[in-house]
């Protein structure tokens, strides 16, 4: 198996990236030009097997004190062979990352995937506060 992570941008498949998402629970939906907006101005990593992308998460952070990880998803075809690991792994390994204090996600079915990472429940809900605007409209 040939696996490489790449955070190059010109080496993300947008097309993949769109059709997965556009028909995932979280991002049902979302437009392509939606998606290439969020990839810009993201910390995105791609994940290909020889040459072909097969995973892909991307980071809204500051790069400094915060980062939120979003749109973690492994092809299908490609599940249950340790993927998503490597490209958590290559995450909290990237230099641009380190000394980050507070990572957040959101997740409705990988609780046991994050927690080996540290994940937690919100310690604190009754501090967070959040806002769903329907951008689709």
């Amino acid at each position: 198996m040939s696996i490489e992570i790449s955070t190059d941008p010109s080496r993300i498949d947008v097309s993949l990236v769109h059709d997965f998402l556009s028909s995932s629970h979280w991002a049902k939906g979302r437009p392509r030009e939606v998606v290439e907006r969020s990839i810009k101005h993201s910390l995105c990593f791609g994940v290909c097997e020889n040459g072909n992308q097969i995973a892909f998460a991307r980071l809204i952070t500051d790069r400094a004190v915060f980062a939120y990880l979003a749109d973690v998803f492994v092809v299908p075809d490609h599940r249950g062979r340790g993927i998503a690991r490597l490209l958590l792994d290559a995450i909290f390994e990237h230099p641009d990352l380190k000394g980050i204090r507070v990572f957040r996600l959101s997740t409705r079915d990988a609780h046991g995937l994050y927690g080996k990472y540290g994940f937690t429940s919100t310690v604190n809900p009754e501090k967070s506060m959040e806002l769903f605007l329907d951008a689709l409209e």
